[in-house]
């Protein structure tokens, strides 16, 4: 029960946050526990493998579009945006989204196909560190110039927007909000023991060895490139199903959701959460993505200054993170040791 202790008591706080936080904040709220999952897969593979992407933000840009999809159609029988394009009807591969479960398979299949494509070639041939994840950052460069050129099926720049209902439910109501809200907390829960669940695993200790010393997990008769891959299409698909939760809490998905800068500030939260903490990446991805809205919202000529110097005051004070900060000062907090 000691050890449960912490993640029961966080479950309990986010599950009453609609009690005590107005609407408005709730909604932001949901947003960062989508982030907080999108922490989760990135944290697999850099904090436990030792593999960095910088192009993360394609598989989580691809489970929203999959997503904006189904919901784009419950709105409009065709899209306005392939209306002003000359499409006189529904494109064949966009009609099986009319089906939500449909569209929550894809936004999860979808990612890790694209994850296979990119990971297998490149394990394969020994391609890792940084030049891995200059790689990765191609990749994004290269969908979001795709989304943006093909903007009778994509919606171009302005990407998917103008949704409405789900489930035949308005988005703008309160108690869809909450609902919503609601289910993105059980998500991340179940990401989060899913997570836990596998680096507590074998598995999970072979991950830990290939980013420690790949050679000699290779003399011990594992396969540190098929490993590789398969971390990789779980994390691409946690990503993608992250993905498809944020977009009908904020209503719009677009290319620059796919790009390099939201890619790098994925890495940055599990940075600043803790490399090889599941919940260092939690904390992080909330921590900094408030952070963000609050200097925005009360700074907004001067908020980029004030992010940026977080960011450089945690790395400077916190190399290890603000777990790592945690388990080294702190070792009489056995609660929050046991969370991290």
């Amino acid at each position: 029960m000691k050890k449960w202790m912490p993640f029961i008591i966080t479950a309990v706080i986010l599950l009453a946050a609609p009690v005590f936080l107005s609407d408005f904040r709730l909604n932001l709220m949901g947003k960062y526990l989508t982030f907080a999952i999108v922490a989760l897969s990135i944290d697999l593979i850099w904090g436990y493998t030792g593999i960095l992407s910088l192009g993360h933000a394609v598989f989580f840009g691809l489970g929203a579009y999959c997503m904006g999809a189904y919901l784009k159609l419950q709105t409009e029988a065709l899209p306005d945006f392939m209306l002003w394009c000359g499409l006189t009807e529904l494109p064949w591969f966009w009609v099986p989204f009319q089906y939500f479960g449909f569209a929550l398979l894809m936004a999860i299949l979808l990612p890790v196909m694209v994850a296979i494509l990119i990971g297998l070639p490149t394990f394969r041939v020994g391609i890792k560190g940084v030049y891995f994840s200059i790689l990765t950052q191609a990749l994004a460069l290269v969908f979001v110039i795709l989304f943006i050129g093909q903007q009778m099926y994509t919606g171009g720049t302005n990407g998917i927007t103008n949704l409405q209902h789900i489930f035949g439910h308005s988005l703008g109501d309160v108690s869809t909000m909450r609902w919503l809200y609601l289910a993105t907390v059980v998500l991340l829960g179940l990401c989060y023991l899913f997570s836990r669940w596998l680096v507590n695993s074998r598995l999970g200790r072979i991950l830990v060895a290939i980013r420690d010393g790949e050679n000699r997990a290779k003399f011990l008769g594992y396969s540190p490139q098929n490993i590789k891959l398969l971390i990789f299409s779980v994390s691409a698909g946690l990503a993608g199903l992250a993905g498809a939760f944020f977009i009908p809490q904020v209503g719009i998905i677009s290319p620059s959701m796919l790009g390099i800068l939201p890619s790098v500030e994925i890495a940055v939260w599990v940075a600043v959460g803790g490399r090889g903490t599941l919940s260092g990446a939690i904390l992080g991805a909330i921590l900094i993505s408030a952070a963000k809205s609050f200097f925005s919202e009360y700074f907004p000529g001067a908020w980029l200054y004030f992010y940026g110097g977080l960011f450089i005051i945690v790395v400077l004070m916190f190399p290890q993170g603000l777990m790592g900060f945690i388990r080294k000062y702190a070792p009489r907090l056995q609660l929050i040791r046991l969370w991290s």
